[in-house]
């Protein structure tokens, strides 16, 4: 009874202690500073679906937020700093919709595997077209992306990436000749990422990705408008195709 009594005394000392309060005090600026953070970033996101990444300052972010552009400066030194926070939000929230959508696919189903990627991809472009542009669109005059992206922008392009390695792991097959573009690969980017992959087929897996964005980016910016009429299907007709260009429907 005696040392339960002297545990109970310990841990009320402790939580007194000056190493406690200094702990919660850190804990509680810790939580505030990210969420003047978070506030921050989403008053930019508004205003980038208005006036576009271009357009973005820190002072008309602070102007938005009834602030100081000083006030700001605490988090985010300069616009770029906070052009790169949006981005790797971006890449960040496409890469986890992607990966959380192709994980409930059976690992073996290669060709479901892709098509629910595709298909996340997708929705997520035309739930965040301002995102999409964002990471996909124009690049933002005078602004450089840091190595700091690379990481979340990865994520995404992982996915699909397993996939077809994952298709030639359980099934390979004999490399042929490679196409003229694989010598112009960074091969050692690709196949590290695509292990086991041949080059002819690594070579088809970026085609068919840029083919993927590209009907994206042309269905989010308006260029389908007079050319195609169902989105949907068309997007669906391209998953098909490309599963069979790939050779993951096998």
């Amino acid at each position: 009874m005696q040392g339960s009594v002297a545990i109970v005394k310990s841990i009320a000392l402790s939580l007194g202690s000056p190493w406690h309060t200094r702990r919660v005090q850190s804990g509680t600026r810790a939580a505030r500073r990210a969420a003047n953070e978070e506030r921050i970033k989403a008053t930019a996101r508004r205003l980038l679906a208005a006036h576009g990444a271009g357009g973005l300052s820190l002072r008309e972010v602070a102007r938005e937020m009834g602030q100081s552009s000083s006030a700001l400066y605490r988090y985010f030194p300069n616009r770029d700093d906070l052009l790169t926070a949006l981005i790797v939000d971006a890449y960040n929230d496409l890469g986890l919709a992607t990966e959380l959508a192709e994980s409930h696919v059976r690992r073996t189903d290669h060709v479901g595997r892709w098509r629910v990627a595709c298909l996340a991809i997708r929705r997520w472009a035309l739930a965040h077209p301002h995102e999409y542009a964002l990471i996909f669109g124009s690049p933002v005059p005078g602004y450089r992306a840091p190595e700091a992206t690379v990481a979340a922008a990865s994520r995404v392009t992982t996915v699909i990436a397993t996939v077809v390695a994952d298709r030639y792991r359980t099934r390979p097959v004999a490399s042929s000749s490679d196409s003229s573009l694989a010598g112009m690969l960074e091969w050692e980017a690709v196949a590290a990422v695509m292990p086991a992959v041949p080059r002819e087929i690594a070579v088809r897996a970026i085609l068919a990705w840029t083919e993927v964005f590209g009907f994206l980016s042309f269905e989010l910016f308006g260029h389908l408008v007079g050319s195609v009429r169902d989105a949907e299907a068309a997007f669906e007709r391209l998953i098909e195709e490309t599963a069979a260009y790939l050779g993951v429907d096998v």
